[in-house]
């Protein structure tokens, strides 16, 4: 009888660790699956209602600059620059503050792999990822240097505050007055408000956004900038309902001709690497995706009204394809035209709800 219970017992033990294994393989085979974008957007609070993304690696490497921790002002603001003259810098937070953070903070966009910048109702906080080779502990004196009182623990947050970000340069960003850094995970968390850069760093990697939300994540690839929305945020900074009466009435009118559109759940319009501009929409069922399909490609292939003239003004219409719940509608952008930065804020017919 003994011997029968060891046996089960060692066969219940080896079960275990096999699914234990598993369970990490599975993880381990999502995360090396997955873009910088969707790894980043997993630290951010489950809350988030608008993503901003700048992959500042791929900025530099678009511009051809080369920068470094010693790297001047100077050259900083070129990169930022040429990065505005490419419409790769509109969802960054940290543009106007670069110059200081080079100079004062040891971070800035001349050295970050990437920035996220996430908004809620209740917060909001810039996530940034560092390099592998980056020096925390200069990071922390830097940060003390500047005045920044250091916290009890490692991880904690480091109190700035409205009073000391004067002193430190013009145009600091109120995103900078309170920092955390996560070494384990090369990260720099910002935020105006130490309870809620608390509340980000206690739940790291914790973060579970909408459905509609990972969808269009998982359909942005790896962008170079991407402002990524959920459903009911989309529909509101998005609506026609933003534009005067008459330009409202025009897009009903279009709607209707279109074929009609269903509510969003996610939104993301991001430019890719050499500068074609992604649209993704996610919706409730595939059915109404493949509906949205033809409908979103038309409006996006006519008059723009609340933001003048025509879409193909700004881009033409590369493919619009639906897969799963999914729209997404590749878009060639005009020469002199920066569509990310004209339309990820509303109205944008073609985005309607």
């Amino acid at each position: 009888m003994r011997r029968r219970l060891t046996i089960v017992v060692a066969v219940a033990l080896v079960v275990a660790v096999v699914a234990v294994v598993a369970v990490v393989g599975v993880g381990r085979w999502r995360d090396s699956h997955r873009s910088d974008l969707e790894r980043a957007a997993s630290y951010v609070p489950g809350d988030a209602q608008r993503l901003s993304w700048t992959d500042w690696a791929a900025v530099r490497a678009e511009v051809g600059a080369r920068l470094d921790g010693s790297s001047s002002e100077r050259e900083v603001r070129d990169l930022l620059d040429q990065g505005f003259d490419r419409d790769l810098t509109s969802a960054s937070a940290l543009v106007q503050s670069a110059p200081v953070l080079q100079a004062r903070f040891g971070f800035s966009p001349a050295t970050a792999d990437w920035e996220l910048f996430s908004q809620s109702e209740s917060g909001a906080v810039v996530v940034i990822g560092m390099p592998e080779n980056t020096d925390f502990d200069e990071l922390a004196d830097r940060l003390e240097r500047a005045g920044f009182t250091r916290p009890s623990e490692e991880d904690g947050v480091w109190l700035g505050g409205d009073q000391l970000l004067p002193t430190l340069g013009a145009d600091l960003t109120p995103e900078l007055q309170f920092v955390a850094l996560d070494r384990e995970r090369h990260l720099v968390l910002t935020s105006d408000t130490a309870d809620y850069l608390e509340r980000a760093v206690d739940g790291l990697g914790d973060g579970d956004l909408p459905t509609g939300v990972d969808d269009v994540l998982a359909a942005s690839g790896d962008p170079v900038s991407a402002a990524v929305y959920d459903g009911p945020y989309a529909c509101g900074a998005l609506a026609m309902s933003q534009a005067d009466a008459s330009d409202e009435a025009e897009g009903e009118r279009l709607v209707d001709e279109a074929g009609g559109v269903d509510p969003l759940t996610g939104f993301a319009m991001s430019v890719q690497p050499g500068g074609h501009v992604r649209v993704a929409m996610a919706f409730e069922t595939g059915d109404q995706a493949r509906r949205n399909a033809d409908s979103r490609s038309a409006l996006a292939s006519g008059p723009a009204p609340g933001q003048g003239g025509d879409f193909t003004d700004r881009f033409s219409v590369a493919s619009a394809t639906a897969d799963g719940r999914v729209v997404r509608l590749d878009l060639a952008p005009r020469e002199g035209t920066y569509v990310l930065s004209d339309l990820s804020t509303g109205p944008v017919l073609f985005a309607t709800c």
